[in-house]
């Protein structure tokens, strides 16, 4: 652009020239003085226009000039931040790698805890149940044996306590069933074991001094002799036809026989009754003390039998007999120790994990 201005300013005297040779014949002194004039305010008007656009294309290319190099200053502090945000990326997805890993492992470590808690309360309720279990069924044996019921209580007290504390919601059907056989034991009625052991006692000393039906003579001249010996006779004589009328009275007897075979007994057979007798008695005891229940009643109802066919039902150790027999017989129909079957199958139901 200064080119093209130089080049306008060294043309304009020839330009000038040409005019005035053209307008030389045409024109006056005033005309080529106005066109002079106009020619060189022309040419100021231009150089002026021209500094001026010179100077806005300066004040252009400085500001070009400043924003490029504001914008390099700013590519420069952008690619470095760039760079830092690159960086700072990559530790950030690193620290979340860590994490991530890290917080796999927590959870893979929390799975294995709740499963070791699980196994551990599992592993708890189960050793608690079998417990339970064992301790009841010994009770039950041990009530079995002595007749009690108090240590079947105790291990069921034990027990709703024991299930109280661990607070599980899948023993509650095991706390409900054992406070139902609790109630039940409590208002069932039960005998008393040693006290049939002593009437049993009883019966078998009875039994020596039991009077049979094919003894009645013989027990009635005894009495008879007793009652003279006690009697003070005053003479020989008298004393003589006592004995005498005794003795002819006792060769004829009428009575009523119910039990034909009681009459026919030898002396030895009389005494190996009353030994089959104490055998059957003691054979009930030891039935009653080993709880074999069933085998003490069928000895029970066979001592009854003998004693109703060869006992004499007019004497008062037989009458005795059987009314303590007749006890003993009622007392055992209440012998049975109640069974813990509804608790023994929540224990079984709670084992298996229902």
């Amino acid at each position: 652009m200064n080119s093209d201005v130089k080049a306008e300013t060294t043309d304009l005297p020839a330009v000038a020239g040409v005019v005035d040779q053209q307008l030389a014949p045409v024109g006056s002194a005033n005309a080529s003085r106005w066109l002079i004039g106009s020619l060189m305010v022309l040419s100021s008007l231009g150089l002026l226009s021209s500094a001026l656009l010179w100077q806005r294309l300066s004040a252009i290319q400085e500001h070009l000039a400043r924003q490029s190099a504001d914008a390099g200053v700013q590519s420069t502090e952008a690619r470095a931040v760039a760079k830092q945000a690159q960086e700072m990326a990559r530790e950030a997805a690193a620290r979340v790698a860590v994490f991530d890993a890290r917080l796999s492992e927590v959870a893979l470590q929390r799975t294995q805890l709740e499963e070791l808690m699980q196994s551990l309360s599992r592993s708890r309720d189960e050793n608690l149940v079998v417990d339970i279990d064992s301790a009841i069924r010994l009770a039950q044996q041990q009530a079995q044996l002595t007749g009690s019921v108090e240590p079947l209580l105790a291990a069921l007290k034990s027990a709703d306590q024991r299930v109280s504390r661990a607070a599980q919601p899948r023993l509650t059907s095991l706390q409900r069933a054992i406070s139902r056989d609790i109630d039940r034991i409590k208002s069932a009625a039960i005998s008393d074991t040693p006290g049939l052991l002593v009437k049993l006692d009883e019966l078998v000393h009875l039994t020596d001094e039991l009077t049979l039906a094919n003894a009645v003579p013989t027990m009635r001249a005894a009495s008879a002799v007793k009652r003279e010996s006690s009697d003070a006779t005053p003479t020989w004589w008298l004393r003589s036809l006592q004995v005498l009328k005794d003795q002819t009275i006792s060769l004829l007897r009428v009575s009523r026989i119910e039990q034909p075979e009681a009459a026919l007994l030898s002396p030895e057979q009389s005494f190996f009754l009353r030994e089959n007798l104490k055998l059957k008695l003691l054979n009930a005891r030891l039935g009653l003390l080993a709880r074999q229940l069933e085998s003490a009643r069928t000895d029970l109802a066979a001592v009854a039998v003998w004693l109703n066919r060869y006992s004499d039902p007019g004497s008062r150790k037989a009458q005795l007999m059987v009314s303590t027999l007749q006890q003993v017989q009622m007392q055992m129909k209440t012998l049975q120790i109640p069974r813990v079957d509804e608790t023994l199958a929540a224990l079984a139901t709670a084992a298996a994990g229902r």
